[in-house]
């Protein structure tokens, strides 16, 4: 049975916006991007508060010294390897060629999604097998490890490189669901693998008694293979929704002339694209990994390695996570079909829209990081074996991610609008400027500074290199999209005036909210989180108006109508 009822809900045109003012959002087109972005934002809110919950007893279980270091090494490689082999290409590709074939093909791009399906699928089967077998070589690349640890963490990536097929096929068919107007299966399935996690690692403090210092055969098979059922539950449980919208997959293979070199194309240079992130992101967790060996030889109290690394950047992408990829994801199709048809202005107009509207949060969620870091790491990772000391070392690291969020977000937005305009050659050399600091600053982090400092310098590196590239790609593609069209005030409503007030706002709420956040510190973590957020949400939302922050108001006026009713 074939696919059918194929086109892309893309919702109205962006020509219909009234402009990049705040007058935009009142349209219907507007609306229906908040509607969608709103299902997503909560499904992301649920599946990251999930996923606080399974961090925190993966945390409790495993610690952040070396045994928590080479889990999250043998979970993280899959998910490396799918990224920088082929899950990239996935995400940027696929949207924009799916709808631009239901508007070109006669049977809606039916008979095209199935042989992107079977070609993408068939890739991803070759792949698996592939790093399955080269576990040892993969782990060996990533880590110094020798002895147990190495034979451990290699068991470990063996029962978990089979994620690779499924991350994928996740992907493939959320997308699918993305260009049919379907957004909330994607981001509310992940919940399901949190849960399956946060169940295996139960199951592992209650037979292990949270006292080995190692791990049985019987331990690192129950947890392999328990964080990979987590990610197949997670794909499968798109399949309902899938038949909601009335797809059926059926497998073709008659690939040759029937469209599928552009995609092609655009694919290899967005896999070329990754792999300079993933040598960047291979850099730091190859000093981050050594650094901890360092602290370990050093007696320093607290993981200074890989795993805080990785548990402070896991928590500083969540804001960017909800909001940003939430809104983005529900313009995606739009600024697609409006690429398609050559309307420029729309698309330049889409993205100042994304960019103000994200950073109206994403902005005072840096601001908290930066002022509440030690009670945000204590509330989440503060337990079983992670002590003061640990807590310390992450929130460091965080406080040295929380500036480059503003920037990870904005770049987010800039290059999907690249890959909307089909467009992936001009990101990948964009990119450079971002792998090639992050890597070199990381390098320069762990040969000056002190193994307590040095994975901290590393985090404080990826923020620096992240505006540099952002202000490359902003000015690039500012001259891809020409110049500015509309009214004057609609001119005026640039993302780069919301972002200097926004800052405004938030650096005297971020210092009430660290005042509040001590003053609250003797009620315990939860309680300093509270009170320095609420202290900070007011301040903005006091400065909101006096500054001009119509993105705020908006949304305030927003739900006092909705509470009115």
């Amino acid at each position: 049975m074939t696919s059918t009822d194929t086109r892309p809900a893309t919702g109205p045109s962006a020509e219909g916006a009234a402009g990049e003012g705040g007058a935009a959002e009142a349209s219907p087109g507007k609306s229906s991007v908040l509607r969608s972005g709103a299902l997503m934002a909560a499904g992301s809110i649920v599946s990251r508060a999930t996923g606080f919950v399974r961090s925190a007893v993966v945390v409790a279980a495993l610690g952040t010294g070396l045994l928590g270091d080479g889990y999250a090494v043998s979970n993280t490689v899959p998910n490396i390897l799918y990224m920088l082999l082929i899950g990239g290409a996935l995400n940027a590709v696929f949207v924009p060629e799916l709808v631009r074939a239901a508007k070109e093909h006669r049977d809606g791009g039916a008979a095209y999604t199935d042989r992107l399906l079977t070609a993408c699928t068939a890739a991803l089967l070759v792949l698996t097998a592939a790093a399955v077998l080269a576990a040892p070589l993969i782990v060996a690349a990533y880590t110094p490890y020798t002895g147990g640890q190495a034979s451990t963490t290699v068991a470990l990536a063996r029962y978990c490189l089979p994620q690779i097929l499924f991350y994928g096929l996740f992907t493939l068919l959320g997308q699918v669901l993305n260009a049919r107007g379907r957004f909330g299966a994607m981001m509310w399935t992940p919940v399901l693998n949190n849960v399956v996690i946060i169940g295996v690692f139960g199951l592992f403090l209650y037979v292990s008694h949270g006292s080995a210092d190692g791990l049985t055969a019987g331990e690192t098979r129950l947890l392999g293979l328990g964080t990979t059922a987590g990610i197949v539950v997670q794909a499968l449980a798109l399949v309902p929704s899938l038949r909601a919208a009335r797809f059926r997959w059926r497998p073709r293979f008659d690939w040759r002339g029937q469209g599928l070199a552009r995609p092609l194309r655009n694919a290899g240079w967005l896999v070329m694209l990754v792999l300079t992130n993933q040598i960047g992101y291979w850099v730091v967790t190859r000093l981050s990994t050594a650094t901890g060996h360092r602290a370990v030889e050093a007696g320093l109290a607290g993981g200074a390695g890989y795993t805080a690394y990785s548990n402070a950047y896991q928590l500083w992408i969540v804001p960017q996570g909800i909001i940003t990829v939430s809104l983005v994801t529900a313009l995606m199709p739009r600024m697609s079909s409006a690429a398609s048809d050559g309307d420029l202005g729309a698309v330049r107009r889409d993205v100042s829209y994304a960019l103000r509207s994200s950073a109206a949060l994403v902005v005072p969620a840096a601001a908290l990081f930066a002022a509440l870091a030690p009670w945000v790491m204590g509330s989440v990772f503060g337990y079983g074996r992670t002590g003061a000391a640990d807590t310390e070392v992450m929130a460091g690291m965080l406080m040295a991610f929380a500036p480059g969020l503003i920037a990870f977000s904005g770049q987010y937005v800039l290059s999907r609008a690249f890959y909307a305009l089909s467009d992936t050659r001009t990101p990948f050399f964009l990119n450079l400027v971002i792998a090639a600091l992050n890597a070199g600053l990381s390098g320069a982090a762990y040969l000056l500074l002190p193994p307590r400092w040095a994975v901290t310098g590393m985090a404080g590196a990826y923020s620096v290199a992240l505006f540099a590239g952002l202000a490359v790609t902003a000015y690039t593609l500012a001259r891809r999209l020409g110049p500015r069209t509309g009214t004057r005030t609609q001119r005026r409503a640039t993302a780069v005036r919301t972002h200097l007030r926004l800052l405004t706002a938030c650096l005297p709420g971020a210092a009430a909210a660290y005042a509040a956040a001590r003053a609250a510190g003797g009620l315990g973590d939860f309680a300093a989180v509270g009170a320095g957020t609420a202290a900070l949400a007011l301040v903005v939302v006091l400065l909101a108006r006096p500054l001009g922050l119509t993105e705020i108001t908006d949304l305030l006026d927003s739900l006092r109508r909705k509470a009115g009713r």
